[in-house]
């Protein structure tokens, strides 16, 4: 076997590209029909990787730092991720980069916050198509350090105002993290993000009837981790 699921997907799609079109009637062949789906890690595999890359990341030896087309070629007729990622849409956080992956390696969702409880079916129905449709083993929900959505969800419980617009309502989402951890010692904004990663974590493993039942039958793990923006590191939550 290839010694990185990357090339593997590489020669598949290079093999898969030799091939073309013929026969009465311009029947199908490989070179039309989707290529062959590789056989990928399990869970626990995913997440061994995604930490290798990660300390890739920290360390400085990243081995992705440049993208151009070619990149795309091996997965340009199918995907094939190995983790759905469900992180915060701040700018400052890009799954793809910290965790070192290719093209095609993680199937991200981002969303302010990295809310799920209460996020709609946008949201939870992009992480089940990853695992019933993508067969991603692993769902990880990332939250990250100095959050503004947890930050905005404290203030203004502090202040007992209102945000304009749709901001009020997402914000909403995080309040009961903010709230379940207000008596807790410690920085408040740091136990209010981690509560708030357990919150999703527990949502999706209770979650029907996709995400439930693959936890339930063991071929899907759902994981929480919070990422350090001043470091890189990425601390897996216990549970």
């Amino acid at each position: 076997m290839p010694s990185s699921r990357r090339e593997f997907l590489r020669l598949a799609g290079a093999t898969a590209a030799a091939f073309s079109v013929s026969g009465e009637g311009g029947a199908q062949t490989p070179a039309t029909a989707p290529p062959p789906r590789p056989e990928g890690p399990n869970a626990d595999e995913a997440l061994r990787l995604l930490q290798e890359g990660n300390a890739r990341f920290v360390a400085g030896r990243s081995t992705r730092s440049c993208r151009v087309p070619d990149d795309f070629n091996a997965s340009a007729e199918g995907q094939s991720p190995m983790a759905v990622i469900v992180a915060c849409a701040d700018s400052r956080v890009s799954p793809e980069i910290l965790f070192d992956q290719g093209v095609g390696d993680i199937f991200v969702i981002r969303v302010a916050g990295n809310v799920v409880s209460g996020a709609g079916d946008t949201v939870k129905g992009s992480i089940e198509y990853g695992v019933a449709e993508l067969n991603a083993p692993l769902v990880m929900v990332l939250g990250h350090s100095n959050c503004g959505a947890v930050k905005a969800a404290i203030k203004h419980i502090d202040a007992n105002d209102t945000l304009p617009g749709a901001i009020e309502g997402l914000v909403a989402l995080v309040k009961p993290a903010v709230q379940a951890t207000r008596t807790e010692p410690g920085d408040k904004l740091e136990n209010a993000i981690r509560a708030n990663v357990v919150a999703g974590v527990t949502k999706l493993r209770g979650l029907p009837p996709i995400i439930a039942k693959g936890v339930a039958a063991g071929t899907v793990k759902v994981v929480g981790a919070t990422y350090e923006l001043r470091t890189g590191k990425v601390t897996l939550l216990p549970g």
